[in-house]
């Protein structure tokens, strides 16, 4: 005889857990849409802030990768106690050591000496007999931060022969960082990273032969920038240095969204000679940019992004 078959069906659930799991679920949701409405407007505030800064102090960051914005101005209104953007606006309008303060987060002071060695090393072997032809010469280190491009380039120009028939234009928005620039001091314990950055970049001496010890850091010699000219400049709103035969803006355009990034290109388009070199950072690119088409690449190596100007 055969048992009857039982029916099986899965288990139902308490009612109060249903509900349970229907309100954590509303709650999520809750939460979910709290987030996007604050962030919806937060980006409020920053084009409000932007747009007051540029107004009231004619620097424009309105043209500013989003993403990075968003990150460096939490960081400003923790540091700065403020709890909205709006307070920090308010402070921002009224107060012009309140601005300064906020520029040191809205711009990147992040570099070391001879950052990505092989860049360098292409410059020194390979652009460096170009430059060689012309009588005089002119480069342009835009968005200079705290001068370790720059000082970098001196060291390597010296080292070559050419300083003393150069001029080097060091550019940046903050005048902070023209300062610190123009000192040449950095941390002590700076110095063995930029010591190896240097050696792997083919210096020709120590790296230790260019400084010394002042103020708990060390200091660059003074002769280095002889013949460099320290100015304010912004890419999102002033013009050209006309002429240069190399422009190093690197790791700057990765800041800047697509139109800012074509403006500035077009900026050292406009700046650099025929057959000049344009310098970017390694994950910096002129592909799909607007003036793509004029330039070419100068170097097959992926991570040195060296172009010349057509």
């Amino acid at each position: 005889m055969t048992r009857p078959r039982r029916s099986v069906s899965s288990p139902e659930l308490p009612a109060a857990a249903v509900s349970a799991a229907g309100s954590a679920d509303a709650a999520q949701r809750e939460r979910s849409d709290a987030v996007a409405q604050a962030d919806a407007l937060f980006d409020i505030e920053i084009k409000l802030l932007l747009e007051a800064v540029f107004l009231r102090y004619q620097h424009d960051f309105r043209h500013y990768a989003p993403s990075s914005l968003r990150r460096r101005l939490h960081q400003a209104l923790q540091a700065m106690r403020c709890e909205r953007l709006s307070q920090l606006q308010d402070r921002v309008l009224r107060e012009p050591d309140a601005f300064s303060q906020l520029l040191q987060f809205l711009t990147i002071q992040v570099s070391e000496m001879f950052r990505d060695p092989a860049y360098f090393r292409v410059l020194r072997e390979e652009v460096v007999p170009e430059l060689r032809t012309y009588p005089s010469l002119k480069l342009w280190v835009a968005g200079c931060s705290h001068g370790e491009e720059l000082w970098s380039l001196a060291i390597l120009l010296h080292e070559e022969g050419l300083l003393e028939r150069c001029i080097l234009y060091a550019t940046d928005i903050n005048p902070v960082a023209l300062q610190r620039a123009e000192a040449g001091i950095y941390p002590r314990e700076r110095m063995p990273l930029f010591s190896r950055n240097y050696l792997a970049a083919g210096g020709k001496a120590s790296l230790s032969d260019y400084c010394t010890a002042a103020y708990e850091g060390v200091m660059f010699d003074r002769a280095l920038k002889r013949q460099v000219v320290f100015a304010d400049h912004s890419l999102s709103t002033d013009a050209v240095f006309s002429e240069v035969h190399l422009v190093s803006c690197r790791n700057v355009l990765i800041y800047f969204n697509r139109d800012l990034q074509d403006r500035a290109v077009g900026l050292f388009r406009e700046a650099l000679v025929r057959r000049g070199f344009l310098g970017l950072g390694s994950r910096e690119s002129l592909q799909f940019g607007a003036h793509a088409h004029l330039f070419q690449p100068f170097h097959p190596q992926p991570d040195v992004r060296l172009y010349q100007r057509l």
